[in-house]
């Protein structure tokens, strides 16, 4: 048995150690000696035979050498000496709820459920040992059980709330109404009367369906805070949603009287017109609410949500729609909801991209450094290929947001799409310095390949090879990163090998990109293996929809390998006839026979 556990019972048990050494001194001499008047963890001691004194002193040194072992690690060890404590007295609640830890991390749950059970009973007033009989019940589905253990707990610690709490959740899972609203008393008079309190019974009348209980109840909240209008709205909204529409009109007109801006009242007044199907007088209350600088930009963001759901449920006429963001938008704005909430509304609708990119703009002019807004901006000026504009705005980015990779990237791709090699490479830099562990994958990984394409262009090989291995080690499958990689490599000649490899996985991922199957056929060329690399060099002319020079020269290349001479001259006179004028070619035209370059 001892090296069966051994390896089975993790470190987990040095933490709980302690715990259970505290446990000890405070359950251990109670229960197993004599009884002291008043010791909260003493009970069973008055209904068990104490131990006599060698026996108890014999008691006290095996587990004390139980929690020895077990803070050294030596878990099997402390597991017997536990079972021997469990030998000596059958009476120590102490012993079975520290074995029943061990029984727990062996996965033997009918063992740990029985020890947790046996040490709750020789001790109910441990709240440590009740607690954890509770869990266990409730992971297992048995709330009866459950219930009946945290009233225990609750009967000999009448200040806990949290049981209290516990216990109107068991109830409510057992749909006993009757015992939840008993339980809800019970935390009121722990912790006096107040709002929340008497919404919880509220939804527990509910569930009962007693309506009438249920009112009593809002009533008397509205009593007890008669200067706080919110309560009769919401005795407003329980009267419209119960059928009541007439009683409710009346709690709505009574607080609009006294505070005419209360916007919890005029949003349940929104609610009333609909329900009495007053729908225009519904629609000028919503309209006076997103005019009205005073409402809260959250509430203007809801109803102008609806305003938009309810046009295009109606048909999508955008006028209206339009004409009441224009009003809305005269005013100030302090957050840039309204404008982001106007620019994907016209992106709804298809509206020209120059309106929606000025709805992004006003937005920054309030909020520069929203990193979401000028994005999209980016976006949109990226897919007209206005590559200064984009350029402009990744820079004023990088002052507000420093830390998005994004930006860097936009404004490295601009340059790099202008030709700018120094300023493209000076800003994918620039972004690399930012990464970190929560950088997104895909983002730095581009980055890298990038970089190593700009770096190779510049003949600065060893820094690109090394950015190519940046990339692949934040992303293995870059296919991009993985055929240039591969296809530099044998075009110097170099670890042909791993070039092969990494560009078999290409054509693997992609087997009809042309670009790739040429890389690979090139590979085994370099390699000499001429008839494999035919196979694939006229996969590549046949998927080839761009008329690549490069593709044809290396088809002519590889054909005259394999003895195919009349087939080389036509693939090379294609690539001379589509723009390759390198004297290598024409000679090889010539001469009709290959040449290295």
């Amino acid at each position: 048995m001892i090296v069966s556990i051994r390896y089975r019972i993790n470190s987990f048990w040095g933490i709980v150690a302690l715990l259970l050494a505290t446990l000890f001194l405070t359950s251990c001499g109670s229960a197993s000696m004599s009884s002291k008047k008043g010791n909260h963890h003493s009970t069973y001691s008055t209904i068990y035979t104490p131990l006599d004194y060698n026996t108890s002193q014999r008691f006290k040194y095996f587990y004390l050498e139980a929690i020895n072992q077990q803070n050294k690690g030596n878990y099997a060890a402390a597991f017997d000496l536990l079972n021997h404590c469990q030998e000596i007295n059958p009476n120590a609640a102490e012993v079975y709820f520290m074995r029943s830890a061990y029984y727990s991390m062996l996965k033997n749950d009918s063992l740990m459920v029985a020890d947790i059970e046996r040490a709750a009973a020789l001790n109910p007033t441990n709240t440590t040992f009740m607690e954890r009989l509770g869990q266990i019940y409730i992971g297992m589905g048995k709330f009866p059980k459950a219930i009946e253990t945290y009233e225990k707990i609750y009967a000999n610690t009448r200040d806990r709330d949290d049981v209290l709490n516990i216990l109107i959740q068991l109830y409510d899972r057992q749909k006993d109404y009757d015992n939840m609203l008993r339980t809800i008393d019970r935390l009121e008079s722990l912790e006096g009367s107040s709002e929340e309190i008497t919404l919880a019974r509220m939804r527990v009348l509910a569930l009962k369906g007693d309506k009438e209980a249920e009112l009593a109840e809002l009533k008397s909240l509205s009593e007890k805070h008669p200067n706080d209008m919110n309560y009769h709205v919401m005795m407003g909204n329980w009267l419209l949603q119960n059928d009541r529409a007439d009683e409710a009109l009346k709690e709505y007109d009574y607080v609009l009287k006294m505070e005419p801006d209360n916007l919890m009242a005029q949003m349940s007044m929104l609610d009333y017109y609909r329900n009495v199907g007053e729908d225009s007088l519904a629609n000028d209350l919503q309209e006076k609410m997103l005019i009205n600088e005073d409402t809260p930009i959250n509430s203007k963001m809801t109803l102008m949500r609806k305003v938009v759901a309810d046009n295009e449920q109606e048909g999508g006429d955008s006028t209206q729609v339009l004409d009441l963001f224009h009003r809305i938008l005269a005013q100030p704005q302090k957050t840039t909801d309204m404008h982001e909430l106007y620019a994907a509304y016209m992106t709804l609708k298809k509206m020209p991209q120059d309106s929606i990119n000025q709805a992004l703009r006003d937005a920054l002019e309030i909020a520069p450094d929203n990193a979401g807004v000028r994005l999209e901006l980016i976006q949109a000026e990226w897919s007209k290929k206005n590559f200064d504009e984009v350029i402009r705005l990744s820079r004023a980015a990088q002052e507000y947001n420093p830390d998005e990779m994004a930006f860097y990237y936009f404004m490295g791709l601009a340059h790099f799409q202008k030709d700018e090699r120094d300023e493209a490479l000076n800003s994918f830099q620039r972004g690399v310095a930012q990464i970190n562990e929560s950088s997104n994958k895909e983002i730095v990984s581009d980055f890298y390949a990038i970089m190593g394409d700009i770096l190779h262009e510049k003949g600065r090989e060893k820094e690109a090879y090394a950015a190519y291995d940046s990339c692949l080690q934040w992303k293995p499958d870059n296919i991009g990163c993985l055929n240039n990689y591969a296809y530099y490599l044998s075009e110097q000649g170099k670890d042909l090998q791993r070039a092969e490899q990494m560009s078999y996985r290409t054509i693997k991922a992609e087997p009809q990109n042309s670009t790739y199957l040429d890389t690979y056929a090139w590979i085994l060329f370099m390699q000499e293996r001429y008839e494999e690399s035919k196979l694939y060099i006229d996969q590549a002319v046949q998927n080839d929809s761009t008329v690549s020079v490069v593709i044809l020269e290396h088809a002519g290349d590889i054909h005259a390998k394999v003895g195919e001479m009349d087939k080389a001259l036509d693939f090379w006179r294609k690539a001379r006839d589509n723009g390759n004028d390198s004297k290598v070619l024409i000679r090889k035209i010539k001469l009709r026979k290959y040449l290295k370059k």
